[in-house]
């Protein structure tokens, strides 16, 4: 039986991979963080990492979802939220890459 709560743990796990996620393509050099190092990595993969990556951590979302209950619909504004949360959360790693200031 179902409530229509959502248990803490859940939301919980899904905020943090999804901050783990988000922050992934700007913390190594890699190809998804296993595959053939690219130095410099251009800002193409790691855009086309956070998308694969925002996918990936949504399906988990969506996988939770339907284990504790009825999956609700999902409309294009909830995807645009979630992209929005996303890049958001992916801000750390934006401004570690490429705002911080390097020593000579």
């Amino acid at each position: 039986m179902s409530t229509g709560l959502v248990p803490g743990w859940a939301v919980t796990l899904i905020l943090l991979a999804a901050l783990i996620a988000a922050n992934l393509p700007f913390a190594n050099e890699r190809l998804f963080v296993v595959g053939p190092r690219r130095d410099p990595k251009a800002v193409a993969f790691r855009l086309l990492e956070l998308a694969v990556y925002a996918a990936l951590v949504g399906g988990l979302g969506r996988v939770i979802e339907m284990q504790l209950g009825q999956a609700t619909p999902i409309r294009w504004e909830f995807v645009a939220v979630w992209c929005c949360v996303f890049l958001t959360l992916a801000f750390p790693g934006f401004v570690w890459r490429y705002l911080r200031r390097r020593r000579a």
